[in-house]
């Protein structure tokens, strides 16, 4: 147990020691970040203004409460711009990251035109994965309890089903059904190893937020206890906002840095620069002696 535990801390500070030899790095998920806050406002914004001043009805009384058969195609398109701009970035990230793996100095650019050649695959990725996201949404709106168990359940299977599929996309051109096969081979021989490192990268990432934690905690209770105390308050509240919207970013690039080097070494047995050959060799060895 404790064993497994260092492994995963180790494949943890080594994703870290990445980030922090390339910094620019993060700019990728806060790019993404900004971009999916613009796609949620470009299409809400409207049909919230339009629902609030009466011209339409979302939840159509005639049918049992249920949304209008329009408003399907419309969660499909919103869907499908917020996976195409995730997985568009990601792919720049995880280029970045296999470019500097081999020893190569890429920049912001050099991630993003790497994306920019797999659009036909990206493209595709996302129209499946707006799909899928739109047949959970209507299997959790069918019935309000065992739907969203179901929908829960079966989300959790795709997501890791679906592990490898961006980096497979991204280096072998596959289309989406083949990267799903090739995710699935990959995942069976990475099973322990990525168990082993997911949780090492949330230990890493609870670490990096708690003070982010302690500081909304502390600003909030200054904040309830009013007179002087509130501009201190406030001024740690919005610390601890910053610091949570940073760490947020700087664990979702961690989380694709791990992801590309256990795709490398899985797929090629190469051991990603700032990666221990012994640390992803007593992964998969102790996985398969389990």
């Amino acid at each position: 147990m404790f064993e497994r535990i260092a492994l995963g801390w180790e494949l943890a500070k080594a994703s870290a020691n990445v980030l922090y030899q390339d910094k620019k790095l993060i700019l990728f998920p806060i790019i993404s970040g900004l971009l999916t806050l613009v796609v949620l406002v470009s299409f809400w914004a409207p049909l919230i203004g339009l629902q609030v001043a009466g011209k339409i009805d979302l939840l159509d009384e005639q049918n049992n409460a249920q949304p209008p058969i329009w408003f399907w195609a419309f969660l499909f398109a919103f869907y499908f711009c917020s996976y195409f701009v995730i997985i568009f970035c990601n792919a720049a990230l995880i280029s970045s990251a296999l470019m500097r793996f081999n020893g190569e100095s890429a920049t912001l650019g050099d991630g993003f035109a790497a994306a920019a050649s797999r659009l036909p695959q990206i493209f595709a990725w996302a129209l499946v994965s707006a799909t899928v996201g739109l047949i959970l949404r209507a299997i959790e709106n069918a019935h309000e309890k065992a739907g969203r168990i179901i929908s829960a359940l079966l989300g959790t299977a795709w997501t890791v089903l679906t592990f490898f599929v961006v980096p497979v996309l991204v280096v072998e051109k596959t289309g989406p059904f083949e990267a799903i096969s090739r995710s699935m081979a990959i995942l069976r021989k990475t099973w322990g190893e990525g168990l082993v490192g997911k949780f090492g990268l949330g230990l890493f990432k609870f670490v990096l937020i708690l003070p982010a934690i302690l500081l909304l905690v502390g600003g909030g209770a200054l904040l309830a206890q009013g007179g002087q105390l509130v501009p201190l308050g406030a001024v740690l509240l919005g610390v601890g906002i910053l610091w949570l919207l940073l760490t947020s970013a700087i664990g979702a690039a961690l989380d694709t840095i791990f992801l590309a080097a256990l795709y490398q070494y899985a797929a090629f047995d190469q051991v990603p620069a700032g990666f221990n050959r012994d640390t992803l060799a007593n992964a998969f060895t102790h996985k398969k002696s389990a």
